[in-house]
């Protein structure tokens, strides 16, 4: 696994992509189905997280924990697309471990708390 400025040139390589990737994306999906609902953002969630996933399966079948693909795709690249793939990730995680209360709670925090400090940021930009 590289390291120092090595390992951030690779994730920002991929951040960098994926950025680009969740633009594109979003765009399409919201012109196939309309922007009744943000099914741009849902889409780059659903891909990102399934990505994130089999990349870890893929990482954890074949041992390549040690290779640059965790930083400059799981990291960067669908790090970029959305960190909804991360929080996705982190659940399934608490989930195999049986660890339930857990990852309920961690359900509940991300979204009501996220939800309630957009809402702040709202509230103190409206002043």
């Amino acid at each position: 696994m590289p390291t120092g400025v090595v390992l951030y040139c690779y994730i920002a390589a991929g951040g960098a992509v994926g950025a680009c990737l969740r633009y594109f994306l979003s765009g399409q999906i919201d012109s196939w189905f309309g922007k009744a609902l943000p099914f741009g953002t849902l889409g780059v969630n659903i891909l990102g997280s399934f990505s994130l996933a089999l990349l870890y399966g893929l990482i954890e079948r074949y041992e390549l924990a040690e290779s640059p693909y965790r930083a400059l795709i799981g990291v960067g690249l669908l790090g970029a697309l959305t960190t909804f793939s991360t929080f996705s990730i982190e659940t399934l995680a608490l989930l195999e471990n049986g660890l339930w209360m857990k990852a309920a709670a961690n359900i509940m925090l991300n979204v009501a708390v996220c939800l309630l400090a957009g809402w702040l940021a709202i509230a103190i930009m409206k002043g």
